[in-house]
């Protein structure tokens, strides 16, 4: 908690509290917001609704006792913004008529009492681990600008580790929370598939498409988890599973929790760095049982190949009608993935169907599992390559190689940003059984207590 909830520090839960107890005015928190907003160096921010945030702010009145009274915060622009063109980090949808309607997350924050003060960079509709977005530029890392902030949600995640913004939501649809979550040092969360509704925002992969937060903190993280449940049924794949909002203070201790870590291709994959935050996650949880879980990288490339048919699906007008106007990498990829093979494709979900039953199995002997997020901390903007155990792999590939095995399974994963050394931090993947939020919540607040888990503000200049 800070002491000054009008300063880039200050969680959602200290606005909420200052707001709720006459301390600070939802005006003075969001005014603070948008003048840190306009000197931001990070290129975090597509569209920035000043106006509409001061106004929003202006009809939060003292003493306001909602969850996120006055709270100020960003959407990734794939979330459907009412006025607002959704742009998804692309320039062919910029000439497309503004939304008549919040997404489902957007109005259900602003209920809250959260008031939204603008949109945020990403990867050309989302394909992609790095937001070097090529019609808007790369977001910057906020701990050292010369490095990517991950992607595709790094201009949400950014805006958050630099404290722009105390909250923000991101998609994952391959890692796209987990990656920036943990280049940028901040808690993120990707609920179960089908736990959160998708209602307006605009989709990449049908079947694989999470809606999902960025935090400072764990309890801002629960708050925004909270305010974001609820039977939406106008969203056909939301499941029916009744919401079930986390409370930090009933989650298991984590000496009685059953926590492993995941070995084999999240150990070989991962660097040196890597490593040793598991371990120092691991070490503070007591977690001394491995899983090897021999499908994880068969689980890849069908989710993989999964995204890229999906993809290449739902953007087949794009690439028919508007080639030249898209990215070359991401209209090549795009084009690849609606040329993909209809036997892959079933072969794809067939391993998927497996992998699942694997998962399922390692969880009859634990409830947690830990992996790194990332092979390594953030490399630099432009970056092709990068060197990993004496490989040499393409870079934006190779950053989603530990969160892409696990998103077929629809498991809830959150990330808890670690720094083992050096001036960069990485992030350690939290994933429980299905539904378990509290579960991966929990430990990532378990990890905080114990100050191995943190999220400072960044000061890169």
């Amino acid at each position: 908690m800070t002491a000054d909830p009008l300063g880039p520090a200050a969680g959602a839960a200290d606005i909420a509290a200052a707001v709720a107890g006459g301390d600070a005015s939802a005006l003075e928190a969001v005014a603070a917001a948008l003048d840190r907003i306009g000197g931001e160096n990070i290129n975090a921010f597509t569209d920035v609704t000043g106006d509409g945030a001061m106004a929003a702010a202006a009809a939060v009145g003292a003493g306001d006792a909602r969850p996120l009274a006055g709270v100020p915060f960003a959407v990734k622009n794939l979330f459907d913004v009412e006025g607002l063109v959704t742009v998804a980090g692309s320039k062919v949808l910029a000439d497309q008529p503004p939304a008549g309607n919040d997404a489902a997350a957007v109005a259900a924050l602003r209920s809250a009492g959260a008031v939204l003060v603008g949109t945020t960079n990403m990867d050309e509709f989302a394909f992609g681990f790095t937001t070097e977005n090529h019609h808007y530029g790369p977001t910057r890392n906020p701990h050292d600008l010369s490095r990517i902030a991950g992607g595709s949600s790094g201009g949400s995640a950014a805006a958050v580790a630099a404290g722009l913004v105390p909250i923000s939501l991101g998609t994952d649809t391959n890692g796209s929370v987990r990656v920036p979550a943990s280049f940028c040092g901040i808690f993120g969360l990707k609920p179960t598939y089908g736990r959160l509704s998708r209602r307006g925002v605009q989709l990449f992969s049908t079947s694989l498409d999470h809606v999902g937060a960025f935090a400072r903190s764990v309890a801002d993280l629960c708050l925004v988890y909270n305010a974001l449940q609820g039977r939406d049924p106008e969203d056909p794949k939301q499941s029916p599973a009744n919401p079930e909002p986390v409370a930090l203070d009933a989650v298991p201790a984590a000496e009685d929790l059953r926590i492993g870590v995941l070995a084999g291709h999240f150990r070989e994959h991962a660097s040196e760095t890597a490593r040793n935050a598991v371990a120092m996650a691991a070490d503070a949880l007591g977690a001394k049982t491995e899983a090897i879980a021999p499908l994880a990288a068969a689980a890849r490339a069908a989710g993989a190949i999964i995204t890229y048919a999906e993809a290449g699906d739902l953007h087949i007008d794009w690439i028919r009608h508007h080639r030249r106007r898209l990215d070359p990498l991401i209209r090549d990829r795009l084009t690849a993935g609606a040329l993909t093979p209809a036997a892959w494709y079933v072969r794809a979900q067939r391993v998927r169907t497996a992998w699942r039953q694997q998962l399922q199995d390692l969880f009859r002997d634990h409830d947690v599992l830990l992996a790194p997020a990332t092979p390594d901390v953030a490399h630099a903007i432009g970056t092709e390559t990068i060197e990993l155990n004496g490989e040499t792999l393409p870079a934006r590939a190779a950053v989603g190689m530990l969160t892409q095995p696990l998103t077929p399974a629809g498991l809830p994963i959150a990330v808890a940003p670690v720094w083992p050394g050096g001036p960069l931090p990485i992030g350690v993947q939290i994933i429980a059984p299905p539904w378990r939020e509290d579960l991966v919540l929990g430990v990532a607040h378990h990890l905080e207590q114990a100050g191995v888990a943190r999220a400072p503000v960044a000061n890169a200049k």
